[in-house]
């Protein structure tokens, strides 16, 4: 069973990828829709979770207005397939027309001074397409990590897919990620990571919306460990075609404390950015998975 839906999955991104960046942008805009409302009101477990996770970042929202956001959250979602099915043929004007970010100036400056650049981002509007600014518009290439999919044509084509846009992807498994990526900043370069879940014993603990989770220690270690500049990245989409972004002023690395203690001050400041964005546009967030440590205990207990 486990093989048949690998196998299903890679067969639809297959298609997606085949099929939806040939429809004319209407017609692939309604596909999307249909889709997420289609998903949304079967009430599967992934649009429970995104409900039961936009709880926590929305407290004092009624049923009525949890569905909302939920909704809304699976058109997000969509939204965010539909355009990333589409951005190897976005040219690059195209990509500047869809897109507006404030405070580039933050990686303008840092990239101008042969400083190393971290950009970490949440799951929040479509990440892809902030890539392909960074490597069309901007003319910077980057490096970043992708999670190993199963089955593995299904990596591989993610990975076909992220490199067709510019950007050098590593496997996050194998242990040889975190040296290549100390190696690209030191040489001044860039690399920008997806950076508010971690599942791993590795992860750091954050308060995350009043509970604890866990988020990567990698862009802090290697902030201290090379000197790059960490810059937190949010995005959001409004009622325009245009995604919008802001790059947030740098998280310093404290001057005093032990690795570990300045690492938990580094990651506590970037999930306090993350969830400045997040409250400010929930239904662009898309965690459709458990991410606080009380969740998870909770799949995990008896009867799991």
């Amino acid at each position: 069973m486990s093989t048949l839906k690998e196998r299903l999955s890679d067969g639809l991104y297959g298609a997606g990828w085949a099929t939806v960046k040939k429809l004319p942008e209407p017609v692939a805009t309604g596909l999307g829709r249909r889709i997420a409302d289609f998903a949304w009101k079967r009430r599967g477990k992934s649009v429970l979770r995104l409900e039961s996770n936009l709880a926590r970042v929305v407290p004092d929202a009624t049923p009525e207005r949890l569905a909302e956001l939920s909704q809304a959250g699976m058109r997000s979602y969509m939204r965010y397939w539909m355009e990333s099915f589409r951005l190897p043929t976005w040219s690059k004007e195209r990509v500047e027309r869809s897109i507006d970010i404030k405070g580039r100036h933050h990686l303008e400056d840092g990239l101008a001074a042969g400083r190393g650049v971290i950009l970490a981002l949440p799951h929040l509007a479509n990440w892809d397409l902030a890539g392909v600014w960074v490597t069309r518009s901007l003319g910077v290439p980057f490096t970043t990590v992708a999670e190993r999919l199963k089955p593995e044509s299904l990596y591989d084509r993610f990975v076909a897919y992220r490199e067709s846009l510019g950007m050098e992807v590593l496997p996050h498994t194998g242990g040889s990620a975190f040296g290549t990526l100390a190696r690209r900043l030191r040489a001044g370069g860039l690399i920008c990571l997806v950076a508010d879940r971690d599942l791993s014993a590795s992860g750091t603990e954050v308060t995350f919306f009043g509970d604890t989770a866990r988020m990567p220690a990698g862009p802090a270690i290697l902030a201290q460990q090379t000197g790059a500049l960490l810059l937190p990245v949010t995005l959001w989409y409004d009622d325009t075609p245009v995604m919008k972004g802001r790059i947030h002023p740098p998280v310093d690395v404290p001057e005093s404390g032990t690795r570990a203690e300045k690492t938990s001050l580094m990651t506590q400041a970037l999930a306090d950015a993350f969830a400045a964005g997040i409250a400010d546009h929930p239904e662009d967030w898309h965690m459709l998975q458990r991410l606080w440590l009380a969740d998870l205990e909770e799949r995990e207990g008896p009867g799991a």
